[in-house]
């Protein structure tokens, strides 16, 4: 299963650059294009909730689950 971002679409669609939403968001350019290119691991609430302000979005609409292929979830598994 994977959590894949979706923060270049979101973007795209608000037509916002990153160094613009750097700056409204108050996040470094970097760690935000780390977000961005999904070169990360977790994410803070509270930068989800920046962004989701400034985009004016809900957190589902830069988040999106992918489960994995058929039989290949038994390396998540907890058992």
């Amino acid at each position: 299963m994977a959590i894949i971002l979706r923060l270049d679409r979101m973007m795209a669609d608000r037509k916002i650059s990153l160094n613009e939403l750097s700056e409204k968001v108050g996040i470094a350019n970097v760690n935000l294009s780390r977000i961005k290119t999904g070169k990360i691991n977790a994410v803070r609430f509270s930068t989800l909730s920046a962004l989701c302000q400034v985009l004016n979005c809900q957190p589902g609409d830069l988040l999106e689950y992918q489960p994995d292929p058929e039989g290949s979830a038994a390396a998540d598994s907890d058992e």
